[in-house]
């Protein structure tokens, strides 16, 4: 059985989307992938998506039309209810605002357009106005990421890999930098690696440029689950050789599971959760484990169990060795 899908979150950029073509009439399917940074057929998946959605009981009054013309161009028809007066509560409109800022910081969404000057109405109505931010996870490097993606140059980084705790330097062709499930990313290919990966920008400590640039590669080249539905998939496809870990989990921690890909899961008794989770590294096993606590049973395989002794050990050790130093320096 496949991981769980994850929620889709290019629901995000599907939403920008709608007041772009609707301020932007005639506009076609390959100017709005230019504008929101993806490839064409991720834009006609989203445009696919929108017809789905509306409200109950999902009659023709309550649902979005797309139609695409034969030449390429789009034109949306909203559903009639969004033409009623709409009467917000004062938290209402504070998450609404919070919503829309979010959607502004998606890359392609329109600085000025008809969302942006909506928001500012809305905020001078609740109060808001410059005093709410939000954080889509935007971190150091994208400029010279992005730019490397446009000019097609080879650039080094120094990477620090979460599942396996270790720095390491890459030599990489940059192709597309997007953001997912909370963070942003860098599709690349890498040298060392020799083949398609996908990096966390946050975990990028160093970027330099080489000044050579590089041919694009074929689609068929991009990395593994990169098919515009699952972006989950994206983050972490686990692999056929990957460690399986088959965990107990109580039900104050089962909210792990809508942050994790997991092949397979079953409600026992008592509530408790048992699954089958695939890990991509050791270093991310420990700590899942310790984050979880006695909460979460270690059911197979035995050695997952004593990796868990064993970083908990040495985390104490850690501790201990610290109060032992601030002990002597107080002494001293």
């Amino acid at each position: 059985m496949s991981p769980r899908p994850l929620a889709g979150p290019r629901l995000a950029r599907v939403l920008a989307i709608v007041p772009y073509v609707l301020a932007h009439p005639g506009i076609t399917i390959t100017e709005l992938a230019a504008q929101f940074r993806v490839d064409r057929r991720e834009i006609e998946q989203d445009l696919e998506l929108l017809p789905m959605c509306g409200l109950p009981p999902y009659t023709a009054d309550r649902l979005i039309d797309v139609w695409v013309m034969d030449d390429g161009s789009v034109e949306i028809r909203l559903a009639e209810y969004f033409e009623r007066p709409l009467r917000l509560t004062p938290a209402e409109g504070v998450a609404l605002v919070a919503a829309a800022r979010a959607l502004l910081a998606v890359p392609g969404a329109d600085p000025s357009g008809p969302l942006a000057s909506a928001l500012a109405k809305l905020e001078g109505v609740v109060g808001a106005s410059g005093r709410l931010q939000v954080d889509v996870g935007a971190v150091t490097h994208l400029d010279v990421l992005r730019t490397a993606v446009e000019t097609r140059e080879q650039l080094d980084l120094d990477y620090f890999s979460y599942s396996r705790d270790e720095m390491t330097t890459r030599r990489v062709d940059p192709e597309r930098v997007f953001h997912a499930l909370g963070a942003w990313y860098l599709a690349a290919y890498c040298h060392r690696a020799e083949g398609e990966r996908l990096f966390r920008v946050d975990r990028i400590r160093a970027v330099r440029r080489t000044g050579d640039h590089f041919e694009p590669r074929p689609a068929s080249a991009s990395p593994p689950g990169d098919d515009g539905d699952d972006v989950g998939a994206l983050v972490y496809h686990p692999g056929p050789d990957d460690e399986r870990v088959t965990l107990r989990l109580a039900p104050e921690v089962a909210w792990v599971l809508d942050s994790l890909p997991y092949e397979q899961r079953r409600t026992e008794r008592g509530g408790r959760e048992r699954v089958v989770v695939p890990v991509s590294g050791e270093a991310f096993l420990e700590r899942l484990l310790l984050r979880l606590g006695p909460a979460a049973e270690v059911v197979d395989p035995p050695s997952a169990r004593e990796r868990r002794a064993a970083a908990a050990a040495r985390i104490l050790r850690r501790y201990q060795d610290s109060d032992a130093s601030r002990g002597s320096a107080r002494d001293a």
